[in-house]
């Protein structure tokens, strides 16, 4: 079986779920997001970036989508799967009395944004190159905001949860993508133009 065609039924798996939350994929949303122009950062990233600085490099680096084959497909969803599991749920206001703070796991804790920084690094430290692994605010069916990795990917961007474990394409995830760092620079965020079809309750709440 080939690795398009293993993404593309993980993808059909989980769609059904995706449809019940309220969030359906257009006709042909492409395998990239399609990015828009410069954005302000999260605060949240800033306040990350000031307290660990040798995790946001302020040069400038030429973008690359990696090659994947099946051993690096298979590392991704075991890197995914491991932080998931190693990681336990809990909110910032509860581990450090904030409404927002972004860091590393503290003693095996922490929100979304800790599980996308801890698989980042994990990767990065993997040989994964960091422009390929890109924060990305979003918003849930809730319409709460969430943090996910977008992984660029030969066969499109696939996007690496907290709440659905397995490693899908970012079009078949129930969320309304917001912005993502940019591919060239880890301090640069740009805006995320998701235009596929949604109902309503899921983004006007």
């Amino acid at each position: 079986m080939s690795l398009l065609r293993k993404i593309l039924i993980a993808s059909a798996m989980m769609m059904p779920a995706a449809l019940m939350t309220g969030t359906a994929a257009s006709a042909d949303p492409g395998r990239f997001m399609e990015m828009n122009t410069v954005v302000k950062a999260p605060i949240g990233h800033k306040q990350f970036c000031r307290d660990y600085a040798w995790a946001c490099p302020k040069e400038r680096y030429e973008p690359v989508v990696v090659r994947l084959d099946e051993a690096r497909w298979q590392e991704l969803i075991d890197i995914n799967t491991e932080v998931n599991r190693r990681v336990r749920p809990m909110t910032d206001e509860d581990l450090f009395g904030e409404a927002e703070r972004w860091t590393y796991p503290v003693e095996g804790y922490g929100d979304c944004e800790e599980y996308v920084l801890e698989k980042q690094r994990v990767l990065v430290e993997a040989g994964w190159p960091r422009s390929a692994l890109l924060i990305t605010v979003a918003k849930d069916v809730k319409n709460s905001g969430h943090a996910v990795l977008t992984v660029r990917t030969d066969h499109g961007d696939v996007i690496l949860d907290n709440q659905i474990e397995a490693v899908l394409p970012w079009y078949s995830t129930p969320y309304r993508y917001i912005k993502r760092q940019s591919a060239s620079s880890t301090v640069v965020w740009t805006g995320i133009s998701d235009t596929r079809v949604t109902t309503v309750s899921s983004v006007s709440r």
